[in-house]
């Protein structure tokens, strides 16, 4: 299958390091320091499942010197998803499937608007990677995940065709759930709450779980954010933040979101993606989001700071 890597960052950079080891024909798409060490050397990834290197890795900062392709598996941060719409055009031909792997939940729309559903599938990962240096990957914790599926609910031959390459990539699972949708806003009631009250708090996961007072902060986000959801017709389960909150209790204490990582290292984040939408969708269907405002009150000023506002 001919796949193109669009963002080759952490998430971007381990998928598609895998899919190329298992002999899928791959580009990475990236720019600067990590495009030159990826030609250079190619892409090396320490991961808790097992070290690999691509030798020779396929990577441009050009789509149209790739032409059209069979799979796009977006993995850009969510604030640059508006560029990325751009960018892709010339590598989306008649068959081709985008795969989305961002945070946050408007970026289905823009996409949906930008390619149409005959292109657009639901997806989601769960991993906790990060570039470490150019042209070289960590992945540190979370064994890797990922959803895929039709909006629609329906069964596809392609989605299927997609599940069987991941579910041949060994420490990879990979599911196809009736409803992608439910899906999606299961993981962001989970990331919106941990990004938002991690980088609130300024501690990794391990920290803000066991104290009495921010372990209450990131149920409540979570239980709006699930509101949210709920409001706009997601069949959301009774228990999913009870739940979620189970599944947070086994991750290792050390784990960080990324946006929390780039707020605490003054880098652009995906605060307006993550948290500011919840807000806005809150605000669309009547629903209070007290933390999330409070959060987004608390980091607006680090992320105006980082983006030079």
């Amino acid at each position: 299958m001919k796949i193109a890597i669009f963002g080759s960052g952490g998430v971007g950079g381990y998928f598609g390091g895998r899919l190329a080891k298992a002999g899928q024909d791959v580009t990475f798409i990236a720019r600067g320091a990590h495009l030159a060490a990826m030609k250079e050397s190619g892409l090396r990834v320490d991961s808790i499942g097992g070290d690999f290197v691509v030798h020779s890795a396929h990577a441009t900062d050009s789509p149209q010197s790739i032409g059209r392709v069979d799979l796009v598996i977006l993995a850009t941060k969510a604030w640059q998803l508006d560029s990325a719409i751009t960018q892709m055009k010339p590598l989306v031909g008649g068959t081709t499937m985008i795969l989305p792997l961002l945070n946050g939940m408007e970026h289905m729309d823009a996409l949906l608007d930008a390619f149409g559903r005959e292109h657009v599938l639901g997806g989601l990962c769960r991993i906790s990677v990060f570039v470490a240096a150019p042209g070289y990957i960590r992945h540190v914790g979370i064994q890797p995940f990922i959803a895929l599926g039709e909006l629609d609910h329906s069964k596809s031959a392609r989605v299927d065709s997609l599940r069987e390459i991941f579910a041949a990539l060994k420490g990879i699972t990979v599911d196809t759930p009736g409803d992608i949708n439910v899906a999606m806003w299961e993981k962001f009631v989970f990331i919106s709450g941990t990004s938002g009250v991690g980088a609130f708090t300024r501690q990794p996961i391990g920290a803000y779980r066991t104290k009495p007072e921010t372990r209450a902060m990131l149920y409540n986000a979570m239980n709006e954010t699930a509101a949210v959801a709920r409001a706009r017709g997601i069949p959301l389960s009774d228990d999913l933040v009870a739940e979620t909150m189970k599944r947070i209790d086994t991750l290792q204490p050390d784990v960080m979101a990324s946006m929390q990582k780039d707020i605490m290292e003054g880098r652009p984040s995906e605060l307006n993606e993550q948290t500011g939408a919840v807000i806005r969708m809150g605000r669309a269907v009547g629903v209070p989001t007290p933390t999330h405002e409070m959060i987004y009150a608390e980091l607006s000023p680090l992320e105006q700071r980082a983006r030079g506002i």
